[in-house]
């Protein structure tokens, strides 16, 4: 399951019976910068019991560090 927000694609994945995770990259496929380090993908979260639960998590924390991950010019958008 992928789910446009913010920018961001999130990706549910089950990586495990019943644990599900969620991966998060740019929606325009530039990596996501941390700290000068170039990042694809971001697998976020712990193992939750559905992949809603997984996407929902994905938002809270791509909210909380958009600025971050997009730069402050971008984290207006």
């Amino acid at each position: 399951m992928t789910t446009l927000y913010s920018g961001f694609d999130i990706e549910s994945f089950e990586a495990g019976k019943g644990l599900w995770h969620a991966r998060i990259m740019r929606a325009d496929r530039e990596p996501v910068v941390i700290d000068g380090l170039p990042f694809a993908t971001l697998e976020v979260g712990f193992a939750w019991p559905d992949p809603d639960e997984a996407i929902a998590h994905a938002k809270t924390h791509i909210d909380r560090f958009k600025a971050r991950y997009f730069g402050v010019s971008h984290a207006a958008d």
